[in-house]
């Protein structure tokens, strides 16, 4: 299975932002990695500025470049805006959900924990951290790996409430995919439609 197994700390210091989960590194040094990282640096142009908005989607979500391209391919053939599609498509993604649940700390956190067969769907074990999960459907822990301490104290911190697209029970760990989220309701500081130009070059 396919997955990014690089440097998660320059990922994040090369957007300013921490697209790889939180990192101690971005907070000690807020500035691009390398050497001239902390030197000025020349004005983008507009090619550079549609792929680093590509590369930053991809890299939150936990995608290869086939991957993603297969997940543009889908958003693009869907009625409304490719844009907000993609994004609505990425959201939709088991092991995001997962982390949106709280029931994983990280999506890198969620994407083992359903590799590892520790997450249903309707009641089946699902161990592709990029099936698509419908709305109306329900996300659980398996009924066995409830006492595992990891996804205990990260229920126990994290809390889905404050996404309207998820219900959360916290008591049997189970939650439901109200619905695909408005675009402006994702947190995550995305300009899709550059992503949507680059593509269509």
């Amino acid at each position: 299975m396919a997955r990014y197994t690089g440097p998660k700390a320059k990922i994040s210091r090369k957007f300013g932002e921490p697209v790889m989960g939180p990192s101690k590194a971005l907070q000690k040094k807020n500035y691009a990695p390398g050497q001239h990282g902390r030197g000025r640096r020349g004005k983008k142009s507009e090619y550079a500025l549609q792929l680093q908005e590509k590369q930053k989607v991809k890299y939150t979500y936990g995608m290869l470049e086939k991957q993603f391209a297969r997940f543009f391919h889908l958003a693009a053939v869907r009625p409304g805006q490719t844009g907000t599609n993609l994004i609505q498509l990425c959201e939709s993604r088991l092991d995001n959900l997962v982390y949106r649940m709280g029931i994983a700390p990280t999506r890198r956190a969620a994407r083992q924990l359903v590799s590892h067969k520790h997450v249903v769907v309707d009641g089946e074990i699902v161990n592709v951290p990029s099936f698509l999960v419908k709305p109306g459907q329900l996300v659980a822990v398996r009924e066995k790996s409830k006492a595992l301490d990891t996804i205990v104290d990260s229920v126990s911190v994290n809390s889905a409430s404050k996404y309207s697209w998820i219900e959360w029970n916290a008591s049997d760990m189970t939650g439901k995919f109200v619905s695909y989220p408005e675009r402006d309701l994702v947190p995550e500081n995305f300009n899709d439609q550059a992503v949507v130009e680059l593509y269509n070059k």
